[in-house]
């Protein structure tokens, strides 16, 4: 029995935690079926925890209990007005035997980022790393070892008033959940082709671009379907204005490699306020400019994406997000043709970087950004 379920908790200042183990949780023998095999969210631990705000009162009756479906009424505000935001992030079992989660910090303050903009309450940082510490210490044995493998934690918040009106509303819910993880391309890590979308747009300037609200990726889903169409694995999208500029692969974040002679240029698109702002982003850009690369957060286009990969200067290019950490890109697809990076294949520094990361999460390096955040 681990010490969480035998000691009051606190999430933070005046929000006690109540904790109510699983009657029912699955046997061991399963677990490590599932665990052997966990794919990407097919799967789920033995609890969740849930944090009410009503207003008028603030954050309430957080309760860390079974897993278990939910029951709304038909005029729940987010089944109309989509007031939902969500994050992910990664629990790693360490090389030294420890349990650490990547970064909690920086997803609790984009967890308030996106409820700002969605008209939400916030959820107070220090309580969102505390629940996360709750829900990975309860479901610790949910944990996989090695590889890509990981505990995927899905923090989410929503609107719950039963009213037809259109305001903010007075009700939310913020559940974490947890979910065993494999790699989340099937193929591994393999160079991924992608389709530059110029019929559809993610986001326009003034829109919910930087915040992680599930109305983004809905309005992802029918290029996505294009994408597959055109025979690729991801949609790229451009910007919503010159539909010229590169912005974002599907949910992630892309980088350039481009080279001139020893000079290394490491180029990611600009935070205009229609890209998502991301941690593995930001972790990239750190590691990169330890490394001696020029970093670069600037305006790419598609005319400099295409013409730099015909002249050999453009050498790798990759996306990168907590899901799947980093996936080089091999071929770019539109209406105007394909063209190759490179050979095709991953590239050196896409590769290294890829490698480092993971060992960063998985504690076989030093953790010198303090990005490990230990539990128990």
């Amino acid at each position: 029995m681990t010490d969480i379920l035998t000691r009051p908790t606190q999430l933070c200042a005046d929000l006690p935690l109540q904790v109510v183990p699983s009657a029912s949780p699955v046997d061991a023998v399963r677990r490590s079926e599932i665990l052997a095999e966990p794919g990407f969210g097919q799967h789920f631990t033995d609890h969740m925890l849930s944090i009410t705000w009503t207003r008028g009162v603030g954050w309430h009756d957080a309760l860390l209990g079974p897993f278990a479906p939910l029951q709304l009424h038909p005029s729940t505000a987010v089944l109309h007005y989509s007031q939902t935001i969500f994050e992910g992030l990664k629990a790693f079992n360490l090389d030294d035997g420890g349990l650490a989660v990547f970064r909690p910090d920086a997803n609790a303050a984009r967890f308030q980022r996106s409820a700002a903009r969605l008209a939400m309450p916030g959820l107070p940082e220090d309580a969102f790393v505390a629940a996360v510490e709750a829900l990975v210490s309860i479901d610790r044995a949910w944990v996989p070892s090695g590889g890509d493998r990981s505990l995927y934690l899905r923090p989410f918040m929503f609107a719950t008033e039963a009213y037809l009106g259109v305001r903010p509303a007075h009700e939310y819910l913020c559940l974490f959940i947890a979910s065993p993880s494999g790699a989340y391309f099937p193929q591994g890590v393999k160079p991924v082709t992608v389709w530059l979308s110029e019929d559809f747009v993610r986001a326009a300037p003034g829109g919910t671009g930087a915040a992680k609200t599930g109305g983004n990726y809905a309005a992802s889903l029918l290029a996505q379907e294009q994408a597959a169409a055109q025979g690729c694995d991801q949609v790229v999208w451009l910007d919503a204005v010159e539909r010229s500029a590169v912005e974002e692969m599907g949910g992630m974040n892309l980088f350039f490699v481009f080279k001139d002679g020893d000079k290394v240029e490491f180029a990611t698109p600009e935070l205009t306020g229609t890209l998502l702002a991301g941690i593995t982003r930001e972790s990239v850009i750190t590691l990169a400019g330890e490394h001696g690369y020029g970093v670069s957060e600037r305006r790419i286009t598609v005319a400099e994406w295409r013409e730099r990969a015909a002249d050999g200067s453009l050498t790798e290019v990759f996306a990168c997000g907590t899901a799947a950490v980093i996936t080089p890109i091999g071929r770019a697809r539109s209406n105007g043709g394909e063209f190759t990076m490179a050979d095709g294949e991953p590239g050196p520094i896409t590769t290294a970087l890829r490698e480092e990361l993971l060992d960063i999460q998985h504690g076989t390096v030093d953790d010198r950004h303090g990005w490990i955040h230990r539990i128990g």
